[in-house]
């Protein structure tokens, strides 16, 4: 093969994967969790709002905790 040759459709692989590249940049890409991609201005509004801290009462955590605590006691009982 001539170097001109080889030259030449390099030349054409290269454009080609410019024209891939643009339309892999201009297009909306999905995050792993299949979620679209947040815009700029839309990150910067999160990020600038003061986020509510979700509390839970003590009465809940009391029931959460026994909960869990009756599942272990399962797996135990379960084990032996």
């Amino acid at each position: 093969m001539r170097t001109t040759d080889i030259i030449a459709q390099l030349d054409a692989e290269i454009a080609r994967l410019q024209q891939v590249k643009a339309l892999l940049n201009g297009a909306t890409t999905m995050r792993g969790s299949g979620r679209p991609a947040v815009s700029a201005t839309a990150a910067a509004l999160v990020t600038t709002r003061a986020r509510k801290k979700r509390v839970l009462s003590a009465e809940a955590r009391a029931k959460i905790a026994a909960a869990q605590k009756k599942r272990w006691a399962k797996v135990r009982k379960d084990a032996k």
